[in-house]
């Protein structure tokens, strides 16, 4: 049969219309919301409390050592608020918008709604992506961004510190920076692409962004356990540290390419089982 005159599928669900749309839901306020509080209450905690880091025994460790350094400039408070972050906060944000949205429509009922449009199956799933990755790195930018512009206020712009090299200069420690909020990026794929294949498997959009999140932790957690030896490489977060080596003179950037290329490997074979599944999946909500 000939397609109805006038029906366009690259038309149908805009994306710009799924960003308003999106941007409207309650979670994605709030989580856009809470980028912009947590570097205000980092700032509140150090007003207040001081910066005690090596009292509280938190001196140790290249994270005790982020602690230190703080307050000694805005690229550095932004640092911290970032390194605070990688390790839950980040991964609860970008499973939440990666795997809420499909999951949400099946479990009110309007998915089935929206491919009678008809949307095909291909374009909803992509445009859904798109969308989700975008607001993900939207919330990631927010973040940064609002530890440095506050923490420059506050404590003023100077060199980005290091305890394993020299200070950077403000303009390169800059590009640093973003260098790190680059491969943050990067290695959030990961979460994105494993929530976006629960969204799909499951109608429970809790059941997805918790899925992800718990898959995550115990990787984390299994990738501690040194006795598993040359098999933690293939764990997707043996590598989520890697950016501090781009706070070493030269920069060491070897486990920054293998983590990029093991998150983006793992990102692509989670989309692809997303796309295969739900191509092929009936949908009954």
């Amino acid at each position: 049969m000939s397609a109805v005159t006038g029906y366009r599928p690259a038309a149908t669900l805009p994306i710009w219309a799924e960003v308003r749309r999106q941007a409207s839901r309650r979670r994605t306020q709030l989580a856009l919301g809470f980028m912009v509080l947590l570097p205000l209450i980092i700032l509140v905690a150090f007003e207040f409390g001081g910066n005690n880091g090596d009292d509280d025994g938190n001196g140790g460790g290249a994270f005790g050592s982020l602690v230190d350094l703080a307050t000694s400039g805005g690229l550095n408070f932004a640092l911290f608020c970032l390194a605070v972050s990688a390790g839950f906060l980040l991964v609860v944000v970008v499973a939440l918008f990666c795997g809420d949205p499909v999951a949400s429509e099946a479990s009110w009922g309007s998915l089935r709604y929206l491919l009678a449009i008809p949307v095909p199956r291909v374009r909803l799933l992509a445009v859904k992506l798109v969308v989700a990755l975008g607001y993900s790195l939207v919330a990631l930018l927010i973040l940064a961004a609002t530890g440095l512009l506050v923490g420059t206020l506050r404590y003023g712009w100077h060199p980005l510190g290091s305890t394993v090299a020299a200070a950077v200069p403000p303009g390169q420690g800059l590009l640093r920076l973003l260098g790190i909020v680059a491969y943050l990026a990067v290695i959030m794929l990961v979460v994105a692409g494993l929530a976006f294949l629960l969204s799909v498997l499951t109608d429970a959009a809790l059941g997805a962004v918790g899925g992800a999140v718990l898959l995550w932790i115990l990787s984390s957690i299994l990738d501690q356990i040194t006795a598993l030896g040359n098999l933690r490489y293939l764990l997707p977060t043996h590598f989520s540290d890697a950016w501090l080596g781009l706070l070493s003179t030269p920069p060491q950037v070897d486990d920054l390419v293998k983590g990029a290329i093991a998150a983006i490997s793992y990102a692509t074979l989670f989309w692809s089982l997303a796309f295969w599944r739900f191509t092929r999946k009936d949908i009954t909500s």
